[in-house]
């Protein structure tokens, strides 16, 4: 019997990585602003910043803190409305949350990128701030986006954490908004395990961020600009909210850092084999009836580590048996709206006080499925997953037609 593979663990952190965490597990320097200067944390923001093609970059704890900061940083009032996809994961709307705003969520489509039309509407019903999810890496249609946004003066945040390495017309997705968040979670491109950083041109935004980070007394004199280098802006924005802002304290460590930095240079070959694989295992489910993976848009290149496929001419008794059939062969489908507490399912978000309806975002959530590819599975493997993928829907639909 042929083996499913293990789609849990991620590529090995590389040598590097062990060498630097040895270092400092030797001296102790696991604080980010201990060292007088080029402490690991500061030199993964420098080196994060070049590579994605942006100014400034803060290393903090998370993704979720990355989004929470940004909200802070642009200043919005309490209760301000921020407009957020109805397909996310339940940590964007808990940011809004935490930043004393309140969520609006947008229908999303049957492509799991947000409708442009709905969009628009609720754009107009007083929102001061938009978070885009680019959710699983699918990224929606940032031109009309951005139009949109600019035309009423509304600051778009990009949630990034899934597109580290997604262009748009070939500009790095996390850079076309106000500002962008990455993550470094254990499931995304660069595994840390835990870990998030946030990218932008605005040196008052990030002046703010990175004091309200934890940046506390002088320590704010240890970010740089471009290059490693002390820029005006930079330096007159700290000057200006020194002692104005509340700290909340979720900076990055050095320890995660040094696990970050020598992943970098990896990157690009990531993208390269997440894209070769999503497309091939695409490829092979879109021949199938039961199957359909959705296109990209024209101006994206995706960076993915996961497939997701929605299933076609099933209902949800056959949904739930097709799910349950492909994880008894060894390969785990999660059906977004198919389960009690899944954090990508909407109506499960009862921190807010005012859960909309999203029909159509629920109607595609019923049979949108998400399978995790590791960019290091092999041609081999990424096969037996298929196969056991064609099974489980063939021997489901039998059964139904019998």
């Amino acid at each position: 019997m042929t083996l499913p593979p293990n789609v849990h663990d991620a590529e090995p952190i590389p040598a590097a990585a062990r060498e630097a965490i040895d270092a400092l597990m030797q001296s102790g320097d696991l604080f980010r602003y201990t060292a007088p200067e080029d402490a690991p944390v500061a030199l993964l923001e420098q080196e994060f910043a070049e590579l994605i093609g942006c100014k400034y970059a803060l290393a903090v704890s998370s993704c979720s803190a990355a989004l929470f900061l940004s909200l802070k940083a642009l200043g919005l009032p309490r209760d301000a409305r921020v407009l957020i996809p109805g397909f996310t994961f339940a940590a964007v709307p808990s940011s809004v949350v935490h930043a004393d705003c309140i969520p609006v969520l947008c229908e999303v489509g049957e492509n799991y990128r947000i409708d442009i039309a709905d969009f628009e509407a609720r754009l107009d019903q007083d929102i001061s701030a938009v978070i885009i999810s680019h959710m699983r890496g699918h990224t929606s249609d940032m031109d009309a986006i951005m139009a949109l946004c600019a035309a009423r003066d509304i600051p778009v945040i990009e949630d990034a954490a899934h597109s580290l390495g997604t262009t748009w017309n070939g500009q790095n997705i996390g850079t076309i908004g106000r500002v962008g968040c990455f993550s470094f979670q254990s499931y995304k491109m660069i595994n840390a395990g835990e870990g998030g950083i946030l990218v932008t041109d605005d040196a008052d935004l990030v002046a703010r961020a990175v004091i309200m980070s934890g940046a506390y007394e002088h320590n704010w004199q240890k970010h740089k600009g471009p290059r490693g280098e002390n820029t005006p802006d930079l330096a007159e924005a700290f000057a200006k909210w020194q002692n104005q802002l509340p700290l909340y304290n979720l900076r990055m460590s050095n320890l995660s850092a040094a696990v970050i930095r020598p992943q970098l240079p990896e990157l690009a070959r990531r993208v390269r084999d997440g894209l070769k694989n999503h497309d091939y295992v695409a490829d092979r489910l879109n021949a199938a009836p039961y199957f359909d993976v959705p296109a990209p848009l024209a101006p994206e290149r995706r960076a993915p580590d996961s497939i997701q496929f929605n299933l076609v001419g099933m209902n949800e008794e056959e949904i739930k048996a097709f799910a349950k059939s492909a994880a008894e062969k060894g390969v785990k489908v999660q059906v977004f709206g198919l389960s009690t507490d899944n954090a990508r399912a909407f109506w499960n978000w009862q921190f807010l006080s005012d859960l909309p309806e999203l029909p159509q975002t629920r109607a595609m959530l019923m049979k949108a499925c998400d399978v995790r590819l590791p960019v290091r599975l092999t041609k081999a493997e990424l096969d037996i997953t298929v196969d056991i993928l064609l099974a489980a829907a063939n021997e489901t639909m039998g059964r139904a037609a019998a």
